[in-house]
């Protein structure tokens, strides 16, 4: 059986292979009572030390003090840590939380498979003696891209919503397929098509989108642009999103050319 795929999926940003992401592979991860904990508690964490709120509750958890002992026991970042006060280790849980969720490469339909290799480049075998292989998420290694873009406008100073609306504008000149949350709450993730009336890559219109949405000069909560530059890279990582977080999804338009 074919499988329709757009883009690819990555079960972590930081080892796992890229592969094919159905329908029916981003509806399961978005449903995920895992990612809908790790997001959830990532945004009460924010919350709770934002508004100065007793932190007790959370630093009785296990599943947090296990997390301090890992980080304690690590050779050059652990006296580093061990300074932190309590506000700065809870965020850094938090911010882990997130970069342990999946997520998707919604810039690109395949990357080409590559052996793995040890950390002094040889290949790494199975228990066959077979090189193993894996699809690597790096720009060399791309074999076809999606023609979506994806864009990310994260710690806004208003309401996320607001600036999605902006999208709906009749003359707005992009399709947008998918917009969400970002893991913060804060932020919006959008999901575009690229346009060919417009032209150019995709660093182009990704800064013609945010010229046309007002967000170029646009600073957020943390004192920096809220525009992730980093977006026009077409293997970017978007982690994934809860369910409840997605504003829009055009399902046939996303998962099919």
């Amino acid at each position: 059986m074919e499988l329709n795929w757009r883009f690819v999926w990555q079960a972590n940003i930081y080892w796992a292979s890229c592969e094919p992401c159905t329908a029916a592979i981003f509806w399961s991860q978005v449903r995920s009572a895992q990612v809908n904990w790790k997001v959830s508690t990532r945004r009460a964490i924010i919350k709770a030390v934002r508004e100065g709120q007793p932190l007790d509750h959370w630093t009785c958890r296990s599943d947090y003090q296990q997390w301090c002992i890992k980080q304690l026991a690590k050779p050059l970042a652990g006296k580093k840590f061990e300074q932190k006060p309590t506000p700065l280790r809870l965020l850094q849980w938090g911010e882990d939380l997130k970069t342990s969720l999946p997520g998707f490469v919604y810039g690109v339909k395949e990357f080409a498979l590559i052996p793995r290799t040890d950390k002094d480049g040889n290949p790494r075998l199975d228990e066959d003696g077979n090189p193993m292989m894996y699809r690597a998420r790096t720009q060399k290694n791309v074999v076809h891209l999606s023609s979506l873009l994806m864009s990310d406008y994260d710690h806004l100073p208003f309401a996320p919503q607001e600036l999605y609306e902006k999208t709906l504008s009749p003359s707005y000149p992009w399709k947008t397929r998918l917009a969400h949350l970002t893991s913060s709450g804060e932020g919006l993730r959008l999901v575009s098509e690229w346009n060919p009336e417009i032209g150019g890559n995709i660093a182009d219109q990704q800064y013609l989108q945010a010229q046309a949405l007002g967000m170029l000069n646009v600073i957020g909560t943390t004192g920096k642009h809220v525009t992730d530059n980093s977006c026009v890279n077409c293997d970017k990582f978007s982690f994934c999103p809860r369910y409840e977080d997605i504003l829009m999804i055009d399902e046939e338009k996303l998962f099919r050319f």
